[in-house]
């Protein structure tokens, strides 16, 4: 199976060697901007990246201040994560949490009762599985918070489109008040619903989980597929490939976060990977906020000129493609630098090495592919990026098959 895998990601992950005749014309354009780029960069508007990091420090100070206040009515707090959705009432006392990678819903709420209890896990069902991207970032109380919150010059934004979230993955068309009715009157009941001690005194936490279809992740897949086929062709890329990273990073959670930080399907970081793909794409460096990334055409574009940046420009010194992609699909994750150290950790790498990993290209084309495979799988730092090259592969594979059958 695995070596399967690898040989199907070869097949999948790369078009064909005709676009390898743009590569060489493709190296000498990029060694011709980058004497200019480490000027440019060093010139970079310095007080920009000052403003963009306080700004991020001010967001920080925002997202703990609002964790603090929710610990006046939850025992344990929660914010979105990368895998989690998660959204308050302005009240703070109804909570959903959309956990995307185990495909299910749980709606808290905290009253004194039972009645008024299942009332607001109504609505909160409601609302969860017919909201739209757009509406919630206009509309979470977070959300809110953070919006006030000045962003510095020249920072990009971008209003988010009306994307469906969860609608398109429950209902096979766009629910009407009948449907959605039916659907929380299905799943809302008596007793369906849990309650526990709630550090409000004279309250309880009422507790409702409800499975997602066990098609989500094929659905979510679909809805960002055309956009994914787009970017993907655009940089060299197999949609497949763009897709497995998807659902590695985020489990196809459109509100993804985390506090790198990171925002979106693709877990962009708007001050390394964000600002390189902004340049790649727009030939300019310029950084990116949280609104622009979690909408998915432009989160799925820069991912993808990302991936492209490192499979054919960071990592161009690793000769055999199989192996360069192995390290790039770990170099999304966890940096090229750490893949470098995978392989020469003993060495002396200068910055430099590091980010083009030259250091460890001599002992990483010295092996095969399957032997780059295993040495990654054994030798990376953390176990976080040895999982993650599994998961992509592997997840590659059945994207593949899923979309040759339709």
């Amino acid at each position: 199976m695995a070596l399967m895998i690898k040989k199907s990601l070869l097949f999948l992950c790369l078009f064909s060697s005709a676009q390898a005749e743009n590569f060489e014309e493709y190296q000498a354009n990029q060694a011709l901007l980058q004497e200019s780029d480490k000027k440019e960069f060093t010139q970079f508007q310095k007080a920009q990246m000052d403003a963009f990091a306080e700004y991020q420090k001010a967001q920080y100070k925002a997202l703990e201040s609002y964790k603090k206040s929710l610990g006046a009515y939850w025992n344990e707090p929660k914010l979105s994560t990368k895998k989690e959705w998660i959204s308050y009432t302005p009240d703070k006392k109804t909570r959903t949490d959309v956990d995307f990678q185990k495909s299910k819903i749980t709606l808290e709420t905290i009253t004194s009762s039972p009645d008024e209890a299942k009332k607001q896990l109504e609505i909160a069902l409601a609302k969860v599985v017919t909201i739209d991207n757009k509406t919630v970032q206009k509309t979470d109380p977070l959300e809110q918070i953070l919006s006030k919150i000045k962003k510095p010059d020249g920072v990009i934004t971008k209003e988010l489109k009306n994307e469906p979230i969860l609608s398109n993955v429950i209902f096979d068309k766009t629910p009407d008040k009948k449907s959605v009715d039916a659907y929380v009157q299905e799943n809302v009941k008596d007793k369906s619903i849990k309650s526990e001690k709630s550090k409000v005194v004279g309250d309880k936490v009422y507790s409702l989980e409800i499975a997602l279809p066990s098609d989500t992740v094929q659905k979510k897949s679909q809805q960002y597929y055309e956009t994914v086929k787009q970017f993907a062709q655009k940089e060299e890329l197999s949609p497949s490939l763009v897709l497995a990273i998807i659902q590695t990073e985020s489990s196809f959670n459109p509100r993804a976060t985390s506090y790198v930080p990171a925002f979106g399907l693709m877990q962009i970081v708007p001050s390394s990977a964000g600002l390189d793909a902004y340049n790649y794409l727009h030939h300019e460096k310029k950084l990116v906020c949280g609104e622009y990334l979690y909408d998915s055409t432009n989160n799925i574009e820069m991912g993808s000129a990302y991936f492209h940046l490192l499979y054919y420009n960071y990592l161009s010194s690793i000769k055999e493609p199989l192996s360069r992609l192995y390290c790039a699909i770990a170099a999304y994750n966890t940096g090229a630098g750490n893949v470098a150290w995978a392989f020469n950790k003993n060495k002396n790498i200068t910055e430099k090495a590091k980010y083009l990993i030259t250091n460890a290209a001599g002992d990483i084309n010295a092996m095969s592919s399957d032997e780059v495979y295993s040495k990654l799988l054994s030798d990376l730092k953390y176990e976080e990026p040895k999982l993650y090259l599994k998961n992509v592969s592997s997840r590659a594979v059945t994207f593949s098959q899923f979309y040759s059958q339709k």
